[in-house]
């Protein structure tokens, strides 16, 4: 996709990048990827768009707009006439808004956490980050039990932003075979038109 009206700042394995790239694509839009990788993230040029140096970071046009979340809910009210991926109804945004904040919470303190110190070697906690995923686990796959999506009953922004983490928990030291709701949900979100998968990662032992 060559379009250079959205420009599109992640790597390949950033889940908040993928967060993003995902929802470019479950709405078909055209979009330029263009390198978020740390060394890029040091540069002035960068730094510019985003003084904290992080991505993923939006561009259309004018607009320079970093954080995933945020660009999720930019990308439905923007370019989804429908108003499906995040409906007005008061109630269902305010249920999208829950799982936002528990993606930017216990996604990314408990599975994100637990796969940047496996993968990255990254410095953490690693059976801290493990218990708060297995914590969020437990609860997600008894709130799907008797539901399709996360705050709705067509998927929304919510299960974009959490998907991404989730789907690669056990990259992380953290197996799904115990949560067959959660797994069910996965494979509704991997069957939308559209859905790109984030490449996968070794699982450790």
């Amino acid at each position: 996709m060559t379009d250079t009206s959205l420009i599109l700042y992640g790597t390949p394995l950033s889940g908040h990048a993928h967060r993003a790239e995902l929802m470019l694509r479950l709405l078909g839009l055209a979009y330029r990827y263009e390198d978020g990788s740390a060394p890029v993230r040091r540069t002035p040029a960068f730094l510019a768009l985003n003084p904290l140096g992080q991505i993923p970071i939006l561009v259309d046009g004018d607009l320079v707009l970093p954080d995933s979340n945020a660009i999720l809910v930019y990308l439905a009210r923007r370019y989804d006439p429908s108003g499906a991926w995040y409906p007005d109804d008061m109630v269902i945004a305010a249920r999208i808004q829950r799982w936002l904040s528990m993606a930017a919470g216990e996604v990314r303190y408990g599975p994100a956490k637990a796969r940047v110190i496996q993968l990255f070697k990254a410095e953490g906690d690693l059976a801290a980050a493990q218990a708060i995923a297995t914590q969020l686990l437990v609860f997600m796959d008894g709130y799907l039990a008797d539901r399709a999506f996360l705050a709705h009953h067509a998927p929304t922004i919510a299960d974009v932003a959490c998907y991404s983490y989730i789907a690669h928990a056990p990259e992380g030291g953290i197996p799904l075979d115990a949560y067959a709701h959660v797994r069910g949900w996965l494979g509704r979100v991997e069957s939308l038109p559209g859905f790109v998968p984030m490449p996968r990662s070794p699982v450790p032992d």
